[in-house]
């Protein structure tokens, strides 16, 4: 997952990590050029050394954890000199690509191997999609988005990323706050891995029952260059905080389990909001695309009522009608700007409106791009971005309501295929 962000505000650009994953969906670095645990000078080491122990000896008192269990994990751990240019932001020059990044997600491949990890766990994801209202092929999206079901989870050890980008961030206006938002990331990382050894929390100054081998073992494993784990790429206070045991062995396994996965992107976009039965953002009509232009801000934030839209030629009657597909006109919006150069390279900007659950899904990843990316590769998959209702039905039976895809899902599960649109 990478830093590119649709204009969206300092303090949201700051908060990134805080949500599922830090980084746009899994951007590898190129094996050859990825340094992992190659020391920079030491006088940088030392300073990086003394730092890392004051955290870990703040964390032991805090948590009750052993400190010398700490330090002796924590002994090999070196900076990653790499990893601090992947996280710099782009150059001033840079101009932003709308085209280009959806060409980059939204291709054959990565749809080719959605539609094959569908019709491996259609039935579960079938059961996930009715118990938490998220639209399966929006699961299905967002993990082929991240790391195409599993192929790019990253080539780094977790606890020096984190470590590195604690202690030895680059020189940005940022710095300080970045470095301490990976210091909480790196405690949520030791406070998960003491957890899944075995230890207790709080610990009390004791390791029983703590299984070192696999507390070990969580804090070594890889991680995206910005410390993301797993086949949904979930940083580790997310892990923590929306991770389930989707296929009920008693352990959350996001690196190999496909459940595990599924169940907890379910779970992540539900408790950020998401809307059962809802459409994801409509298209600006293009007769008002000079209005759409007025209104965006960049605002993460749902603004303008669909009417008022509506009123102002940017969205259709009909999209402020749930029986044709839309929301209620009262539903609250955003505009949503995906700039990108044209051949010639001049600046063009194409605007969408964007609902209540384009906005969840920015929380998974802070990037306009990211949010629709997802949207578009969902309907790809054969989502219906349209509102579902319930169907007039005789008055002497009771009335019946269509889940989210569920007629779509019975013809799949029937074929034993999922289907493009």
């Amino acid at each position: 997952m990478n830093f590119r962000i649709s204009r969206l505000t300092s303090i949201l650009f700051i908060a990134l990590v805080l949500g599922a994953c830090s980084s746009i969906p899994s951007q590898q670095a190129d094996p050859a050029e990825t340094i992992v645990n190659q020391s920079e000078n030491a006088v940088t080491e030392a300073r990086f050394s003394e730092n890392l122990q004051q955290l870990i000896a703040q964390i032991a008192q805090e948590q009750g954890i052993p400190q010398v269990i700490l330090e002796s994990s924590f002994s090999d751990t070196k900076t990653i000199p790499s990893i601090r240019k992947l996280v710099l932001p782009a150059s001033g020059s840079f101009k932003k690509n709308w085209v280009a990044y959806r060409k980059r997600f939204i291709e054959p491949i990565r749809l080719k191997a959605g539609k094959a990890f569908w019709e491996q766990n259609q039935v579960f994801l079938g059961k996930v999609e009715r118990e938490s209202g998220v639209p399966a092929e929006l699961i299905v999206a967002i993990i082929g988005i991240e790391t195409i079901y599993g192929r790019q989870t990253g080539n780094f050890r977790v606890k020096d990323v984190l470590s590195t980008l604690a202690f030895s961030y680059p020189e940005t206006s940022n710095k300080l706050s970045r470095e301490q938002l990976f210091k909480d990331q790196l405690q949520e990382l030791i406070l998960m891995c003491w957890s899944e050894g075995g230890g207790s929390l709080p610990a009390k100054n004791s390791s029983q029952g703590l299984n070192p081998v696999r507390f070990n073992s969580c804090l070594n494993q890889n991680s995206s260059y910005a410390g993301a784990i797993g086949l949904p790429q979930f940083m580790p206070s997310s892990i923590r905080s929306y991770a389930v045991d989707g296929d009920g062995d008693g352990h959350i396994d996001l690196k190999k389990s496909s459940q595990d996965a599924i169940a907890s992107v379910a779970n992540f976009m539900r408790k950020h909001g998401w809307q059962a039965g809802m459409p994801i953002y409509f298209p600006v009509q293009e007769s008002a695309v000079g209005e759409a232009k007025a209104l965006a801000d960049g605002e993460p934030q749902l603004k303008y009522t669909v009417q008022e839209l509506i009123s102002k030629g940017v969205l259709r009657n009909d999209q402020g009608d749930l029986q044709m597909g839309g929301v209620e006109p009262q539903s609250k919006t955003l505009i949503v700007d995906l700039p990108y150069p044209d051949k010639d390279g001049s600046d063009q900007v194409r605007y969408v409106v964007g609902l209540n659950n384009f906005l969840t899904i920015v929380q998974y990843n802070r990037s306009y791009f990211y949010a629709q990316s997802v949207a578009e590769f969902a309907e790809a998959l054969g989502y219906k971005n349209q509102s579902v209702v319930p169907v007039p039905v005789a008055l002497t039976k009771e009335p019946k309501v269509i889940e989210p895809n569920k007629s779509k899902s019975k013809k799949a599960s029937a074929k034993k295929k999922v289907k493009q649109s």
